[in-house]
C-alpha cells in the first residue's frame, strides 16, 4: 500500500510486520522517531511485543543480544555515539552468530558535537561481522529491513544485518512508499527459528572464553561465511522480487553504458550525483553511477564487472580513516591491484558533519579526475574556518 509517510515512521512500521518479540533502545537524535513509533504501536496494541525501556544504548544492544540467543526476533536502532557505545556488544552479536536487524540512522561523531548526517558511525564499526547495507531512499531502507531479517535468520548466514539511512535525509524526508501488506511478509519470512539457543531444559554456553587454540577459527568461520553468502544474498533476493515485485540489489549502477567516467557513492547522495549526470550527459560528458548498496560483505565480483573497461573513477566518501585515506576509496583501490592497465582512481571526501552536497559539486569532482589523481580530497573546505594555531580552539 503507497502511503506518503517520514522515513522513520515508514521503518518502524515495517519492523511491526516482522513481528519482533522484543524491541530495546536508547533515544538518540535522529533515530529516535523509529523507536517512538515502536513504542507507540506497542502502546496501542498494535503490535505484541515487549518494549524494554534501557539507561544506554550499550543496554540496549545487551538486551536485543539476550533475546535473540533465547530464540525471540528482536529489533533495536540508534546512531552515532549511540553505535559507539554498543561496539562491544555489536561484535558479541556478531561473533556468537546471532541474528539480528538494526537500524543505524547515520549521523557524524563527536566530537565536536554534530547531529547531522555523515558515514563515520557505521564505518568505525565496519569490522564486526555484521553485514551492513546502504540505504539510497525511503524505499530502499523499508525493503532491506525486511531482506535483512530474512537473511540474518538464514541457517547458511546466522548474522547479524545493519541497515544504513542518511540521518534527517532519509530519517526525517517524507517520500511515497510502498509499504508491504502482513501477508507478504509472513510469507516471505520463516518462524524465527535458531539452530541453538538459551534453554533450561537444554543448558548451553554461548560466548565463552576462547583460548588462542580456538579463537581463530570464529573468525574464519565469520569470514567464510561473508565470502560465501553472494550466493545466499542472490537466492534471497530473487524470492524477494516474487513476492513484493520489486528487486534488492546491492550493486546498481546509472548510466553507465558507454561511460568513460564512473562515479562511486552510497547513501542517499546517490540521488543528487543521477541529478548530477543527467545533467552532464546532456552536455557529452560521459559519467554513469556505481551505487555500492551492500557494504558488507564487500561485493568485489560485482563491482569488477561494473567497472570493467572504465578509465577513470571518482570514489566518494562521507567518512575518513583519519591518519590514512577514506574507507571506500581504499577498497575500490584494492581491487585493482597488480592490473595492468589499472582504472585512474580519486578518492573525494564529501558532506562531512552534514554539509550539503550540491550537483555543482559532483560536476566539480569529474572535473578533477582528468587533472591530478588525489587520494583523499576533501571538497568545500571553507579556509576561514580553519584552526591556524593551537590556541585558536
Amino acid at each position: 500500500m503507497k502511503q506518503f509517510l517520514e522515513g522513520a515512521i515508514a521503518i518502524a512500521r515495517t519492523v511491526k510486520l516482522t513481528k519482533p518479540g522484543v524491541i530495546s533502545a536508547y533515544p538518540i537524535t535522529p533515530q529516535t522517531h523509529i523507536v517512538e513509533e515502536l513504542a507507540q504501536l506497542v502502546a496501542d496494541g498494535e503490535l505484541k511485543s515487549e518494549f524494554v525501556n534501557v539507561e544506554s544504548e550499550h543496554s540496549a544492544a545487551s538486551v536485543v543480544l539476550g533475546a535473540s540467543a533465547s530464540g525471540v526476533r528482536a529489533y533495536t536502532s540508534t546512531s552515532s555515539q549511540g553505535l559507539l557505545l554498543m561496539a562491544e556488544v555489536v561484535f558479541n552479536i556478531a561473533g556468537m552468530r546471532l541474528p539480528l536487524v538494526m537500524c543505524c540512522v547515520n549521523r557524524a561523531v563527536s566530537a565536536p558535537i554534530n547531529i547531522w548526517n555523515d558515514h563515520q558511525d557505521s564505518m568505525a564499526v565496519r569490522d564486526s561481522g555484521w553485514f551492513q547495507f546502504f540505504a539510497e531512499n525511503v524505499q530502499e531502507a523499508v525493503d532491506l529491513h525486511v531482506f535483512g531479517c530474512r537473511l540474518s535468520e538464514d541457517n547458511r548466514v546466522l548474522l547479524p544485518v545493519m541497515v544504513c539511512i542518511d540521518g534527517y535525509i532519509l530519517s526525517h524526508g517524507y517520500e511515497v512508499v510502498d509499504l508491504p501488506e502482513q501477508e507478504q511478509v509472513d510469507s516471505f519470512l520463516r518462524p524465527y527459528n535458531l539452530p541453538f539457543k538459551l534453554d533450561v531444559e537444554n543448558p548451553l554456553t554461548l560466548g565463552v572464553l576462547a583460548s588462542p587454540d580456538f579463537y581463530t577459527e570464529t573468525r574464519y568461520a565469520i569470514q567464510e561465511t561473508m565470502a560465501s553468502a553472494e550466493g545466499v544474498m542472490q537466492e534471497l533476493a530473487g524470492e524477494f522480487k516474487k513476492v513484493f515485485s520489486r528487486e534488492i540489489k546491492f550493486v546498481e549502477t546509472y548510466k553507465l553504458e558507454g561511460a568513460s567516467k564512473a562515479i562511486i557513492a552510497m547513501g542517499s547522495i546517490c540521488g543528487t550525483i543521477k541529478e548530477a549526470i543527467d545533467d552532464m550527459q546532456k552536455d557529452g560528458i560521459k559519467v554513469g553511477l556505481v551505487k555500492i548498496v551492500g557494504y558488507r560483505p564487500f561485493p568485489e565480483k560485482e563491482l569488477m564487472r561494473a567497472l570493467k573497461g572504465i578509465p577513470e573513477i571518482a570514489v566518494v566518501d562521507k567518512s575518513i580513516s583519519l591518519g590514512s585515506k577514506s574507507p571506500l576509496f581504499l577498497e575500490i583501490r584494492s581491487l585493482f591491484q597488480g592490473q595492468a592497465p589499472a582504472p585512474k582512481i580519486s578518492g573525494f571526501v564529501m558532506g562531512l558533519g552534514g554539509r550539503d552536497i550540491s550537483k555543482a559539486d559532483i560536476s566539480g569532482i569529474v572535473e578533477m579526475l582528468s587533472k591530478e589523481q588525489s587520494d583523499a580530497k576533501f571538497i568545500g573546505i571553507k579556509p576561514e574556518n580553519l584552526f591556524r594555531d593551537i590556541k585558536d580552539i
